[in-house]
Formats: structure tokens, sequence, C-alpha cells
């Protein structure tokens, strides 16, 4: 199964969706893959820590491989050659890499969009692919809702979000139609959800009063989650009894029962 996790707002908490529900798929005893797509690397950094990565072991030598190509160049390099261990067992990693920004002009010109969804299609030995994504519609976020069979969307409980849902929903609506009749608007996952305050309690009525498919599932802010990401270290490992564990626990039971 390949989900992919995109919104085209930033700061909605995408890297830590992906990175604590393929960490949970890891412990539940899945060889889980995390490939990070946004040229941020706040998904690799979150799994491996703030060390440097190197460019021709990260998505990017593989999107830069597929430019140099010739007309009979064969199928370049594969994600196989990429896929680095994280310290968590089952659990491992294409790392991202700032190359990624240069690469995407060429990319896009040379209409290298299916690349991705062919390899992921060639790549064996796993039983789920996590793909973090830019907060835009790029062609690396294109390229990641192609290759995916299911889109989770992340909700910040900002009016600003909620505003801008209705192009989103048209955007993945477009891309399915367009290029991968086979992907699911898995659902809305309502991050940074406070129970007491009125406010998200009205914007997620809203959501679903409008039809959206808003996951029963709900996370909570806290403090925990940013000491999660300066240990590196998800949820499930940082704080396991801890009520976001929790939260995300339930996440994963709801899209994977």
């Amino acid at each position: 199964m390949r989900r992919v996790i995109f919104n085209q707002k930033g700061g909605v908490g995408k890297s830590t969706i992906t990175c604590n529900l393929a960490a949970i798929s890891a412990v539940e005893g899945k060889r889980t893959l995390v490939l990070d797509l946004d040229i941020q690397g706040n998904a690799t950094q979150y799994l491996m820590g703030a060390k440097e990565t190197d460019a021709n072991k990260s998505i990017a030598h593989f999107f830069k491989d597929s430019l140099s190509l010739g007309l009979f160049g064969g199928s370049g390099t594969g994600l196989e050659s990429l896929v680095q261990e994280t310290p968590f067992p089952n659990l491992f990693v294409i790392p991202s890499h700032p190359d990624l920004e240069p690469l995407q002009g060429r990319l896009e010109s040379r209409y290298k969009i299916f690349k991705l969804k062919e390899a992921l299609e060639r790549l064996e030995g796993f039983d789920a692919v996590y793909m973090d994504t830019p907060p835009i519609l790029n062609f690396y976020s294109q390229s990641a809702l192609i290759a995916a069979h299911k889109c989770l969307i992340p909700f910040d409980c900002d009016a600003f979000a909620r505003d801008a849902l209705f192009s989103l929903m048209q955007a993945l609506s477009e891309v399915k139609a367009d290029h991968n009749q086979e992907l699911e608007i898995e659902g809305i996952v309502v991050n940074q959800f406070q129970k007491q305050a009125n406010l998200p309690a009205q914007l997620v009525e809203e959501l679903i009063q409008l039809g959206h498919p808003v996951l029963e599932s709900k996370i909570s802010p806290s403090v925990k989650i940013r000491e999660s990401h300066s240990q590196s270290q998800p949820m499930i490992h940082y704080a396991p009894n801890h009520k976001l564990a929790d939260e995300f626990r339930a996440l994963y039971a709801e899209i994977t029962g």
C-alpha cells in the first residue's frame, strides 16, 4: 500500500503524521518505507537526525539519473540502492536532498512525472510506503499523487486551511482524472485539535457538513511532539504511553482497519 500525505498549506503536520504512522506500521511488523519528497527534508531529519545526507543516496539522485538516460539508457537508478535503514526495526527511509530544487524545471520539461510510480512498482520487499510531500502542488507532490494508492490530507483547524480545501480537493480530483484513477482520498486528518476550544470544533463540523471525508481520529497539540522531533524519535518510540502516541495509534487503526 502506498500512501501520500499532502496539503498545499504549510505547517499542517505532514512530516509528523507521515513519520508517526510509518513508525507504527513498522512496530506492527510491516516492513515500511518513508519516501521524503519535501526539499526541506523534515521527515528525513525526524527519522535519521540532523546528519548531512549524501546526494547520491537520496531521492534527488533517482530523479537526476532519470534525466541522464539516453534513448537506450535502460531504467536508470532503482530505488533499492537509495533505501537507508533508520534506528528503528522495520522502518526505512529514502532521504530528501536540497538538490531536488534545481532539478524540478528540467524534470517537468522532460515530462518525467511517471518515473516515481514506475520505480515504486518495481520496488520489492515493502509492505507499506508513506510519502511526505512539499506544501505545494509541484512536480514532486504530483509524482507522489500519481504513484499513490491513497491520500491523507492533514488539516490544522485554521480558517485559512478550511478555505483552501476546495482548491485542494479540486486539484486532487484533476490528478485522479488525468493521471491516477486508482487514487483514493482516504480522509482528512484533523491536527492540532483542541477539544475545549470552540473554533476547532466549529471548523470540523463545517467540513463534515460540506461533505468532506473527515476521519474520526484527531491529533491534539502538545509540546511532546516537538520534543520527539528534536530527539528524532516518533512518538511510539519517544513516549509510547503518552496521549499523542495513543492518538496516532487510533489514526493508524482507523486507516488500516
